[in-house]
């Protein structure tokens, strides 16, 4: 397998619900495209206090009920060399954008964009979080991370057409 030559991170507040979830979207997305093995995904959150706990149980029901297993993740708070080692760094909400903006070095904060907008599906589009809601909210959730995993698969395989991702 070739090394990554794309690093994607996925932010929300906790890194239990939301980015989880859209990094089991993206990552099982990626493999069952051309560019499985060229483009690397995780997850944080900007804050802290869910730090090594799996995602929240309705979470991995969710993407479990769409053949996703995101049960062996673990949540992690985004840091500051998180702007060197990733490429883009996919926010859930502008509130998530703007935490993650003043953590970046000088330089590095454009890095940090919205994850619908960047994707290309709702442009400004904020994934909300499901934390208080119920099965529904997850689904909701769902649908909004799986249908950018799609378009930013699309994105990236233009992207390795053009010599951008690599060889």
């Amino acid at each position: 397998m070739m090394a990554a030559s794309t690093r994607l991170l996925v932010v929300c507040l906790g890194n239990i619900c939301r980015s989880p979830m859209a990094e089991g979207a993206l990552r099982a997305r990626i493999e069952a495209s051309p560019l499985a093995g060229r483009i690397e995904v995780d997850s944080a959150g900007t804050g802290g206090w869910h730090a090594g706990e799996p995602p929240d149980r309705r979470a991995i029901a969710c993407a479990r009920g769409h053949g996703v297993d995101i049960g062996g993740l673990r949540a992690r708070q985004l840091r500051v060399d998180d702007f060197q080692a990733f490429d883009w760094l996919l926010c859930a909400d502008a509130d998530n954008l703007h935490d993650a903006r003043r953590l970046a070095p000088p330089g590095l904060a454009a890095r940090a964009v919205l994850l619908l907008d960047w994707a290309g599906t709702v442009a400004g589009g904020e994934v909300p979080d499901p934390y208080y809601g119920g099965r529904d909210h997850f689904e909701d959730v769902w649908r909004l991370v799986d249908t950018a995993a799609q378009a930013v698969v699309a994105r990236l395989s233009i992207g390795a057409g053009s010599g951008i991702i690599g060889p």
